[in-house]
């Protein structure tokens, strides 16, 4: 009220200013000078004028007010525009192979937008971390989120013509016994997972003779890209791969897809444009991708 005042050289003006009465923007100036123990105002009937010390807080606190104002400002419009950071959180492999390709081709379209991206397999709080989106795969995510599903993840068995060159195309899944193969370790228990097959719409799981294991997707990818092994390998993060010819599908039956491909951000009224427009861009692409 005090800057309100010092702006128009009015306790009249100032108080339609602050949408109040005239008698309360003379009551919080006299407060202001009581807590300061300074006069900040010359008062007559007719004229009204800054003293040095009122000056001297109109001229820093004025500053300090525009910059306040224009922060706010600032961030109404960012909340309203493009303009800002989106934070994302992610598994390693779907963040390296498929979330990388979607904020470039974000960021070519919405220029100011830029993006924070914490790759783990963990899953990540977003709420605590202060995450605008985050994707997983697996299960769905607990219900204190709002969960999008992107697509199934359904594994596919392949292996590199190198591999077909030097050891054979098996010829069938009992044939796959008696080749070289690779295997993925749980990251948390350390056990190899066995594969999952589709017999007649039923999922069925087989021990394979793993010669390499991993506790890391893109590790084993690269694995079977230079001939290691054979790999059943999930399908959407091999696409290119498999388009290219770098890795060649041996037996078309996969697995019943039982897991999904999950976006999930905060119950919360409003998400900045910038989020939102991301999130609606992410669900576009992915299901372009799955059909």
């Amino acid at each position: 009220m005090f800057l309100a005042v010092a702006n128009a050289m009015s306790f009249r003006k100032a108080a339609i200013d602050q949408g109040v009465s005239p008698q309360a923007v003379s009551k919080a100036v006299k407060q202001l000078e009581m807590h300061l123990g300074l006069k900040l105002l010359h008062r007559s009937t007719r004229h009204l004028s800054l003293t040095e010390d009122g000056e001297k807080l109109f001229q820093n606190a004025n500053q300090g007010m525009q910059l306040l104002t224009d922060a706010i400002v600032g961030l109404e419009e960012s909340k309203q525009g493009m303009d800002g950071i989106i934070r994302l959180a992610a598994p390693l492999a779907f963040g390296n192979r498929i979330l990388v390709p979607l904020i470039d081709e974000f960021q070519s379209l919405n220029t100011d937008v830029h993006f924070d991206l914490m790759l783990s397999d963990e899953f990540v709080d977003i709420v605590t971390l202060r995450i605008d989106v985050g994707f997983r795969t697996g299960q769905s995510p607990d219900k204190n989120v709002i969960s999008r599903k992107l697509g199934d993840i359904v594994s596919v068995i392949c292996a590199s013509p190198k591999y077909i060159e030097k050891y054979g195309m098996p010829l069938d899944l009992n044939d796959i016994q008696g080749h070289r193969c690779t295997g993925f370790l749980h990251p948390q228990t350390g056990k190899e997972l066995p594969w999952e097959i589709n017999v007649n719409g039923e999922v069925n799981y087989i021990h394979v003779p793993s010669v390499a294991r991993f506790n890391n997707i893109e590790a084993e990818i690269e694995a079977v890209k230079r001939g290691i092994g054979i790999g059943q390998l999930s399908e959407y993060l091999i696409k290119k791969e498999l388009r290219e010819g770098e890795l060649i599908q041996l037996i078309p039956d996969g697995w019943v897809p039982r897991l999904g491909i999950y976006m999930y951000y905060s119950e919360r009224t409003k998400i900045p444009t910038r989020v939102r427009q991301f999130i609606d861009f992410c669900i576009s692409k992915m299901n372009n991708n799955n059909h």
